[in-house]
């Protein structure tokens, strides 16, 4: 189901602008504008999760150094 609703363009300063009617609304404070053709395209942004960034980081070409080669054994430390 598609919905539509005509809307006046005004200026806002150097900016043109609309008000989004209620039953636009999106979640957030951010969107992304593109345009496609004559076509404006809003989408809200969405923050990733952790997990998301994670897997999208690539890997690392590079050996991590040995952190704990000066500390004692495990098994020769008393508490």
């Amino acid at each position: 189901m598609t919905i539509e609703r005509h809307v006046r363009l005004f200026r806002n300063g150097a900016n043109q602008a609309i008000r989004i009617p209620k039953e636009f609304e999106l979640e957030g404070r951010e969107a992304i504008l593109r345009k496609e053709g004559d076509h404006l395209i809003i989408e809200p942004v969405t923050k990733k999760g952790l997990i998301d960034v994670l897997t999208e980081l690539e890997d690392l070409e590079m050996e991590f150094p040995d952190v704990d080669e000066r500390l004692p054994a495990a098994e020769d430390v008393t508490l």
